[in-house]
């Protein structure tokens, strides 16, 4: 597939902790991009500095290696002022991800209106479309398979709305 000039060159994916949903979803997407054909550099964040230096939770990286998604080796870092330059889309997990992306952006001085795209990881999902990526953490096994069933529809949607920008 062609890239189109709305395709983004570079997703930033974030949740709170950048250890279930996010890197997650970087693994997911990247996947889904090069089936595609698409060549965009993909990233995973949290808003929180809890996790920073961690791998992912064993729980997220057992569920995504049933799933064909190898998680293991990234390691969990914040999201920082930079990343609103480096990216041309970041993706929330949830509305409070998406919060407090919208806060950071709002201290950023941006003259040129040049700083990344906000928006929810569901918006362009016809199934959970506005929906959030329910947070993994407290919950059991069928809570991670259901963060990776949201994932990967999520994604999909989004290379689909490219094919027709």
């Amino acid at each position: 597939m062609l890239m189109k000039s709305c395709t983004p060159s570079s997703v930033l994916l974030v949740c709170l902790g950048n250890i279930c949903r996010s890197p997650t979803a970087e693994e997911v997407f990247r996947q889904q991009a090069a089936i595609a054909g698409l060549s965009i550099k993909i990233d995973s964040a949290g808003t929180s500095d809890v996790h920073v230096g961690d791998a992912p939770d064993k729980r997220s990286q057992r569920h995504a290696k049933s799933h064909g998604y190898k998680i293991n080796k990234l390691i969990a870092r914040q999201i920082n002022a930079n990343d609103f330059q480096k990216f041309d889309l970041i993706l929330a997990m949830d509305a409070q991800n998406l919060a407090d992306l919208q806060a950071i952006k709002d201290g950023i001085t941006d003259t040129e209106n040049t700083l990344a795209k906000l928006a929810l990881f569901s918006e362009e999902d016809p199934t959970y479309g506005g929906n959030d990526v329910p947070d993994p953490y407290k919950g059991d096994g069928d809570d991670f398979e259901e963060v990776i069933e949201r994932i990967e529809s999520s994604a999909q949607a989004w290379i689909e709305s490219w094919k027709y920008c």
